[in-house]
């Protein structure tokens, strides 16, 4: 069994499709303004993205990003900060990994083994 899509409901779907765009290359196949968007990673994993005004997420909820290495977890890791957002630096826990709060009230872990 494959798991096939996954829902967001997000205070701002432009702005959560742009941080899932750019930081992790999920291309956006159709979208309805600031109301909805269905987005796609490499694989055929579709991801959409739904417009609400009280978004709020368990405290431990994310969603998360396998990387290949620890570089590229860094890499990511850096981008975000040079962009400004509140990252710390990356820590060997479960894995290398750091979490972000993304554009549209949900958190994002990013990781490698």
């Amino acid at each position: 069994m494959k798991l096939n899509h996954l829902n967001l409901t997000v205070t701002d779907v432009s702005a959560a499709r742009g941080f899932l765009e750019k930081y992790f290359g999920l291309t956006c196949r159709a979208s309805r303004g600031n109301g909805f968007a269905v987005l796609f990673d490499d694989d055929g994993f579709v991801f959409t993205l739904m417009k609400g005004n009280d978004v709020q997420y368990p405290k431990t909820f994310h969603i998360g990003f396998a990387q290949e290495n620890k570089e590229s977890v860094d890499q990511i890791n850096q981008r975000l900060k040079e962009d400004g957002f509140d990252v710390k630096p990356p820590q060997q826990l479960h894995g290398y990994t750091f979490y972000v709060e993304a554009p549209g009230g949900f958190t994002v872990e990013v990781l490698s083994q």
